[in-house]
């Protein structure tokens, strides 16, 4: 209630629930013959309202306790606003906020599961992946915090990586992965429309399905090799195997983020792309990490990958 970007909402908001407890005590004391403080009768009065002849509309006097409950119900609400976040940007008397209370149970939490992660902290990243418990742990961690990009069979799809496989971006060590989940990570592929035109842009495109093995235009081939020779070789290399260390792919391999058609690789070539792997150091502790890139790193290393396979659902 107190983190809005706007200070006018804060007023609105503090107004409308001030205002609204301060009607309802106008309403009550406009009405205060109801707590005896006026003279008036206590007999039940007749409105002359009459139907089928005998069903007669009666007014009777609200009862005494429900406009004391009223009462105490405004009074309760004043002191609710005045300790607990409820008006504006107005943090409460006693600093309560969900932030606070969110981070204090993940805190318990993660001191009550701390043993079940203890028995691993010594254990060498590839003995973690081939434990049949950590295995089961780490599948938990994937598919509630990773599937929903990677799929929950880490195959990936269309913009988001295959985790399955031996093709890594990067080193795809264990100690690669767990930086990668705890750091997040964001890759780059730099527009060139404005340097390359769509037609030459065709023939890279013609060139780089040529690298892979798919079928291509020879003529357009050269015109492209020619052009990826000037434009493309200082991230992807001479031969288009890529850089690891710029976290360039390699364009020689039949592994594909956003298609192998013309189509796509052209709109790479000038569009672009951009992809941003979420760090992860704030949503799970360091020993949940640890455990989740072994299992990532099960899936695609021989010993590892089948234990990893096994615990599959």
């Amino acid at each position: 209630m107190n983190d809005f970007v706007n200070g006018f909402w804060g007023y609105f908001i503090a107004i409308i629930a001030v205002g609204g407890i301060l009607w309802c005590l106008w309403l009550l004391y406009t009405q205060r013959r109801w707590l005896g403080t006026q003279t008036v009768s206590s007999e039940v009065g007749d409105t002359g309202h009459v139907w089928d002849g005998d069903l007669t509309e009666l007014n009777h006097p609200v009862p005494r306790w429900w406009t004391w409950m009223y009462l105490l119900l405004c009074v309760f609400a004043l002191g609710y606003l005045a300790l607990m976040p409820g008006l504006g940007s107005f943090g409460g008397m006693l600093g309560f906020t969900t932030a606070r209370e969110v981070a204090g149970n993940q805190a318990r939490l993660a001191e009550e599961i701390k043993p079940i992660y203890a028995r691993y902290a010594a254990m060498p990243m590839p003995e973690v992946a081939a434990d049949p418990g950590a295995r089961e742990i780490g599948q938990r961690l994937f598919l509630n915090n990773c599937a929903q990009c990677h799929g929950s069979d880490a195959q990936g799809g269309p913009g988001f990586p295959n985790l399955a496989d031996k093709d890594w971006l990067g080193a795809g060590t264990p100690e690669y992965i767990q930086a990668t989940i705890t750091q997040g990570r964001t890759g780059i592929m730099p527009p060139w429309k404005g340097a390359i035109d769509p037609k030459a842009a065709g023939d890279i495109a013609q060139y780089v399905r040529s690298l892979s093995g798919l079928a291509a235009d020879p003529v357009r081939v050269f015109r492209g090799k020619r052009d990826f020779d000037t434009y493309c070789v200082a991230c992807h290399g001479v031969d288009g195997k890529g850089n690891r260390d710029l976290g360039a792919p390699n364009l020689t391999d039949a592994t594909w983020l956003y298609g192998s058609s013309e189509a796509a690789i052209v709109r790479t070539i000038l569009e672009g792309r951009a992809n941003t792997m979420p760090a992860h150091e704030t949503i799970l502790t360091p020993e949940q990490i640890r455990l989740l890139a072994a299992w990532v790193w099960g899936l695609s290393n021989a010993a590892g990958g089948q234990a990893g396979a096994q615990g599959q659902p």
